[in-house]
This record gives structure tokens, C-alpha cells and sequence, in this order.
């Protein structure tokens, strides 16, 4: 790097700093230059004074706006900012991200009634086989991306609890805990 190229707003990096830098100031003294700069990751200030030979070790960033970021942060980002807005423009969002193939009863009800309503308020109860696990899952999947409900009970006969449990995990990717008759009585007068 060369002396002509110590400008203001410059973006500098070398031995001498632990991070990117940018350079708010240039003054000559005597032999060689002080250089008042701010990081651009911690925005700690940086004031050394550094001579000719010491300026040559650095090198400055292009003008443009670099694209040296961290990819998967990147990604990441995009990826919340998509999940964020799709159920505004995909009406059947949770069926991309639940591993369900449904049959149209399901979604009807789901869909077509359920989410239409303005008050969320339901007793889900139908014919055994009738898929009500695959219709309580994409409900609560649609209200939990659409952050419209906090808290889920689902209440199930005793002997399909672990089966509720297991088809919500594997199907939704949703993790229930199971509350018994012996845990509320062990935890009298707190809310499991």
C-alpha cells in the first residue's frame, strides 16, 4: 500500500489491527503518518502512528462494498425472512415443512374453516382413522408461524398419549410434554 491511498473512509486491514478498520483521519508526523481509525466489528477506535515501511505491510479494501461475508449467516437470514413472510403468499405453507401427505378432508377442514374464523378456538373430534393428528398439526403449525398461539394442550385418551407425542415429533417437528395424573399431584398448586 502506498501513502496516496491513506483517504478518508478507506477500509484498511494489515498486521497491526485485529479487525477491518476505517480510517477517519490521516496526519503526517514528521517521517511518518498517524492514522485515527474506527473497527468496523467492535468500533473500538484505533490511533497509531506507523512509518513508511510499516504503511506498506497494509492493504486497503476496494470502494465497493465487499462481498466477503459469512455465507451461511447469509443464508440463514434469508431463510427467517422467507419463513417470516410465506404464509402471507402460500396458503398452504406448513405442508412444505411437515412430513404429511394429506388427504383433502384434511385440508379442507383445516383451511377452509379452521383458519378462517376469526376466533381460534376448537374441539377437534372425529371418526377414529379420520386424521385428526395430521388436522391438529398443520393447525398448530399455520398458528405458530402466523404467532397467533403461545401455548398448545392437547388432550388425548391415556393410552394414545405416547402415540400423539411420537406423531407430532416425527410429523411436525413439534415436542410435547406429557402430563399425567401423578405429576399434577406431585406438583400440587403449580402449573405443570
Amino acid at each position: 500500500m502506498h501513502t496516496e491511498q491513506l483517504k478518508e473512509n478507506a477500509v484498511i486491514r494489515g498486521p497491526f489491527f485485529a479487525e477491518p478498520i476505517r480510517l477517519l483521519t490521516v496526519m503526517p508526523v514528521g517521517d511518518a503518518f498517524k492514522l485515527i481509525a474506527v473497527g468496523l466489528k467492535t468500533n473500538s477506535t484505533y490511533q497509531p502512528i506507523l512509518k513508511r515501511s510499516e504503511i506498506a505491510l497494509l492493504e486497503v479494501s476496494s470502494e465497493e462494498s465487499p462481498f466477503d461475508g459469512d455465507a451461511a449467516r447469509f443464508r440463514l437470514g434469508i431463510e427467517a425472512l422467507r419463513l417470516a413472510l410465506a404464509y402471507e403468499y402460500d396458503p398452504y405453507f406448513s405442508l412444505s415443512i411437515a412430513r404429511i401427505d394429506p388427504l383433502p378432508h384434511q385440508l379442507e377442514a383445516v383451511y377452509d374453516y379452521f383458519l378462517k374464523l376469526p376466533r381460534v378456538r376448537f374441539l377437534l373430534a372425529d371418526d377414529p382413522g379420520a386424521g385428526k393428528t395430521i388436522m391438529a398439526g398443520l393447525l398448530i403449525k399455520e398458528l405458530k408461524i402466523r404467532r397467533l398461539i403461545n401455548r398448545i394442550l392437547i388432550v388425548t385418551p391415556a393410552n394414545l398419549c405416547f402415540q400423539w407425542q411420537r406423531e407430532m415429533k416425527d410429523k411436525f417437528r413439534e415436542n410435547f410434554e406429557i402430563v399425567r395424573g401423578d405429576v399434577l399431584r406431585a406438583n400440587y398448586g403449580s402449573n405443570p
